[in-house]
């Protein structure tokens, strides 16, 4: 499932590609023909992540709601702004494959690497020539737009730049009142909320839930944004039973998961993945970026030794979602 760190990088993309432009929008899925022949023809002129969700802005106060659910993404093609100290460089655009390993990244204005398929992974789809002198698809005979492949819930197109949406679990148009009764449910998003306010938010939410903390996490209604990634190595960072009811979590703890989530958010936005792990030397830090296998404590290590006290690494279903925490360390 994509975490909110995906979101907010999807929500910099369309602000780069597509605020700013009208756009041809279509559904070669066919599941959300009549709003795509309402979007058809606006301007785009805002854009907001909240969490996993994504606000698109349109003329007239017409807003695109977006959450991608557990498999959506959206892929980019055509014209991609990025940096042109680097945009001499030819290849895939940066993106992460099945196993997390980055592929040709390219760099963009920010400095981010994941320009294509940002969201659940996705293999790569084309290639493309980002340079200087030229600003379309690699090859010269190429066609524009790119061929729609597999189910595309939404297309939309500016003159050279195209975003495709697949898989989501919300594609819907929405007043401005609705966007603002939708965001009202969330959570506080460190991205979005002042750091001090979602701070006490989260706090008090938590400490007068019954409710496992393991389960609190991944409530969208208590804190935007974390997922079953962010949820298992957030705890094991804390050292913290994903059983806890959350009112009994010390006050400190529960304060500290917040600023916890408040740097490990920002550090997905700017790298592009799930970094949790820290103290890594260079050589360290580049195998964790190009593998998952090297970036987390516990995540996805059912049966291995933990990294700090060697017990087996238990996995068990928590809500249907697979956790993953050290009975040791988290005793």
């Amino acid at each position: 499932m994509p975490e909110g760190h995906s979101v907010h990088r999807i929500a910099r993309q369309v602000a780069r590609n597509i605020v700013g432009h009208e756009v041809a929008a279509s559904s070669p899925q066919g599941r959300f023909v009549e709003g795509a022949a309402v979007l058809t023809g606006r301007a785009a002129t805002s854009v907001r992540a909240v969490g996993k969700q994504m606000f698109l802005q349109f003329d007239d106060d017409l807003w695109l709601r977006v959450h991608l659910g557990m498999y959506g993404a959206w892929d980019f093609a055509g014209e991609i702004s990025v940096d042109p100290t680097i945009a001499s460089a030819n290849g895939r655009m940066g993106q992460t494959n099945q196993r997390g390993t980055d592929t040709e990244a390219i760099l963009d204005a920010a400095g981010e690497n994941s320009l294509t398929s940002i969201g659940a992974p996705r293999s790569a789809r084309g290639r493309f020539r980002m340079s200087e002198q030229t600003t379309g698809l690699a090859d010269e005979d190429a066609t524009w737009p790119p061929p729609v492949v597999g189910a595309v819930r939404l297309r939309l197109l500016t003159a050279v730049t195209c975003a495709d949406l697949r898989g989501p679990t919300t594609c819907e148009l929405q007043s401005p009142d609705e966007v603002a009764a939708t965001i009202a449910k969330l959570g506080p998003d460190p991205l979005v909320d002042d750091l001090a306010e979602g701070e006490e938010r989260f706090t008090t939410v938590v400490r007068r839930k019954p409710t496992p903390i393991g389960l609190l996490l991944m409530d969208q209604t208590v804190v935007s944004g974390i997922g079953n990634v962010y949820r298992a190595e957030m705890l094991f960072r804390a050292r913290l039973n994903p059983h806890t009811p959350g009112r009994d979590v010390p006050e400190e703890i529960v304060r500290g998961l917040w600023r916890d989530w408040v740097r490990l958010l920002s550090i997905g936005v700017e790298t592009g993945q799930m970094m949790t792990m820290d103290g890594l030397d260079a050589a360290g830090y580049r195998r964790a970026m190009a593998s998952r296998d090297d970036r987390h404590w516990v995540y996805h290590r059912a049966g291995l030794p933990c990294r700090v006290c060697g017990t087996e690494i238990a996995l068990e279903e928590m809500a249907a979602r697979k956790l993953y925490w050290c009975p040791n360390c988290q005793a």
